[in-house]
């Protein structure tokens, strides 16, 4: 049975198991809700798998300020969670200076890095995976004009758009990519009417292929494209059968992998400097039957080829974040 305990507020509620073991570990999701159908709800399903395989129970809580991240996370080490799970690299801040206080307490964050000794810090290389979903909007667009909309005007998104664009360029170099951010704080990740907005507008420019890296605010993205009869591109879950034949795929981010691996650890997770790409399972593209029929063999086969020369090293993505910049884009 599962009590139910407010704190940090009227709006935050923490999910604490009656009699729980101390060692039961915790989850906190970045703004955006858990049921995001993208990066959080990737995390929750992480911790749903672990919690069914091991008849376990984790504890929870869903943001709704910047101003509990503190507050979430001191008030899940003083109650004994082991490990303390977080999505986003808005946590690295207040993490960097949480961690020391509790130092028999593993925490792990997803996006950033924190260098404690106690901290699992995992990160992906999304450039590697917008590469190949590029190389697919492009072989798949008939204007040889495609799109990508980010949530927030972040390093972390401008790596997507940059892999994106890599990609896109390297299946066909006259194709033109239009490139929007949502916003610059914390809301653009939850707004789908703004992304609908942007959806629209690079219609307008000849879009017909777009990719939305903005967590909420890309349901308004696939909904309008869906709407207006064009092809879109998924991110960090499969968001494919939102819109049957409608999504050429999704890039996948495996956060589920990471929440799963860092909770069946448990207080033994060891600690450090994670790195998940495509050689590691950590990043793919997503094909089932929702999108089998947009997506050829050649198509397939092509995109399969850049994923393993990817993998084995004979083919690098540039990462935008290891200098602010891009070969392919300007923003």
């Amino acid at each position: 049975m599962t009590l139910m305990t407010k704190f940090l507020g009227a709006a935050a509620t923490v999910a604490l198991s009656a009699g729980a073991a101390l060692a039961e570990p915790a989850l906190i999701f970045d703004l955006g809700g858990k049921f995001d159908k993208s990066f959080n709800e990737a995390a929750f399903a992480g911790a749903t798998r672990w919690a069914e395989e091991t008849g376990g129970e984790f504890r929870e809580i869903e943001l709704q300020s910047e101003a509990q991240r503190e507050q979430a996370l001191r008030r899940f080490a003083d109650a004994g969670a082991n490990p303390i799970v977080m999505t986003g690299f808005a946590f690295g801040n207040v993490l960097s200076e949480v961690a020391p206080d509790y130092p028999d307490t593993k925490f792990a964050i997803i996006d950033m890095v924190v260098d404690a000794p106690n901290v699992r810090s995992v990160v992906f290389n999304e450039h590697e995976g917008s590469y190949l979903v590029g190389m697919m909007a492009a072989m798949a667009s008939e204007s040889d004009t495609v799109g990508f909309i980010g949530g927030m005007d972040i390093p972390l998104i401008r790596k997507f758009a940059c892999g994106y664009a890599q990609g896109v360029m390297a299946q066909n170099p006259d194709a033109k990519v239009v490139a929007n951010m949502t916003g610059t704080t914390p809301a653009a990740w939850n707004d789908p009417v703004k992304g609908s907005e942007l959806t629209k507008a690079q219609i307008s420019q000849g879009a017909d292929v777009v990719y939305a890296a903005a967590g909420g605010t890309g349901v308004g993205v696939l909904q309008t494209a869906a709407d207006e009869g064009i092809l879109s591109i998924g991110v960090d879950s499969n968001q494919n059968y939102l819109h049957p034949g409608k999504v050429l795929t999704s890039m996948l981010k495996r956060v589920d992998n990471a929440v799963y691996e860092a909770m069946s650890a448990g207080p033994e997770m060891e600690t450090g400097f994670n790195v998940m790409g495509i050689a590691n399972g950590g990043i793919d593209y997503a094909m089932d039957e929702h999108n089998a029929t947009l997506v050829s063999d050649e198509m397939k086969a092509t995109v399969d080829d850049a994923k393993a020369k990817i993998a084995s090293g004979e083919l690098t993505v540039h990462d935008y974040m290891s200098d602010n910049t891009c070969p392919a884009l300007d923003f």
